[in-house]
């Protein structure tokens, strides 16, 4: 579903409302997130010069990738990058995260290479503070899409770099007020959820819409799961499993899964074959109860006899109510037409 995925981002955010946030989770197993977000940022791309997106601009956070490695990705794909200056910024987080390189820089040991690359980029060196991270974020944007109602996407190549640098809570914290800013239509990041207690990732899956895990095929073909030398087979190291969660605006929860294979090209994603039950069921919650009757059951429940089913067959029609019990209604009670002719006769005797 990653088409749905792709979807979800472009229609962005409805007026009032948090802005849809998805989280690609991998592992060392099946390291292939970043394939992904690659697919799904050119694909948002496309999207944005072919005017079919609520966003009008986006902004890159690099933090595990250079930004001359966004540049080349873009121009291999056939992407004008001279043009992308318009609907594009690169955060660069990536060359100089703690400021640490700018100090050498000056005393002329380094060389700044932000002069070579094509793309607009920003440079930031204090990745500490969250706070700030969010305040650069949303200026840039409103650069690219001006401070009226457009609105701007937000790309943040690597989650668990940000986990790395700053708290759990500062990170949530950060990610809250992006969703919640006027102007951001979408958000999608990438997090190595084998790198992080399950705290961390809960947390982040928590305040996500959507959930993406890339995972390898753990299975043998007789249903048992391999050992570590198949999961690091040469299948897995270029197709695996795309399960993907969506929350709806409802409250309700909608899984799917498809097939990925990463080729020179890029990544491909195909519907899950039939013939693989294992990853169909993983999908199907199991349950300890069975809602369906045996035949006994259906036999035994259509000898109960409902409450009042028994009148209307010739008896008289009692009618209980509550006060008195069925037995002394009947011996006090005196039938319709008995007390007629009782009361004709009472009538002729004059009484």
């Amino acid at each position: 579903m990653a088409e749905s995925i792709c979807r979800s981002l472009r229609d962005g955010a409805l007026e009032g409302e948090l802005a849809p946030t998805l989280t690609i989770k991998d592992s060392l197993t099946s390291p292939f997130a970043f394939d992904v977000f690659s697919h799904i940022l050119l694909q948002l791309s496309s999207s944005i010069m072919a005017r079919k997106f609520q966003s009008h601009g986006v902004v890159i956070v690099a933090l595990s990738r250079s930004p001359s490695s966004y540049a080349a990705l873009l121009k291999m794909k056939g992407v004008d990058v001279a043009s992308s200056n318009k609907w594009i910024h690169i955060l660069d987080c990536y060359t100089d995260p703690l400021g640490w390189k700018e100090k050498t820089r000056k005393s002329g040991n380094v060389t700044d290479p932000s002069h070579q690359i094509s793309v607009d980029t920003t440079s930031y060196k204090t990745v500490k503070d969250m706070d700030k991270l969010f305040l650069v974020i949303t200026e840039l944007g409103k650069g690219l899409v001006g401070q009226n109602k457009a609105r701007f996407c937000v790309a943040i190549d690597s989650l668990s770099e940000l986990l790395r640098h700053a708290s759990l809570q500062s990170v949530a914290s950060l990610l809250s007020n992006l969703r919640s800013h006027d102007q951001i239509s979408s958000i999608f990041g990438l997090l190595h959820s084998d790198l992080h207690e399950e705290k961390a990732a809960a947390v982040l899956e928590y305040m996500s819409s959507m959930v993406a895990s890339v995972e390898p095929f753990h299975y043998s073909a007789d249903g048992q799961r391999g050992n570590l030398e198949n999961t690091l087979s040469e299948k897995n190291l270029i197709k695996g499993k795309f399960n993907v969660r969506f929350k709806r605006r409802n409250g309700r929860v909608r899984a799917t899964c498809e097939e990925f294979k990463v080729e020179p090209e890029g990544i491909s994603f195909t519907s899950v074959s039939s013939i693989d039950g294992t990853t169909i069921a993983g999908l199907v919650p199991k349950v300890q109860f069975n809602l369906q009757l045996s035949e006994k059951e259906r036999i035994d429940r259509a000898k109960v006899v409902l409450p009042f089913e028994h009148q209307g067959n010739g008896k008289p029609i009692q009618i209980y109510d509550g006060r008195k019990s069925l037995e002394e209604n009947s011996s006090e009670a005196t039938p319709i037409s008995s007390g007629k002719k009782e009361d004709s006769a009472m009538a002729y005797r004059g009484i």
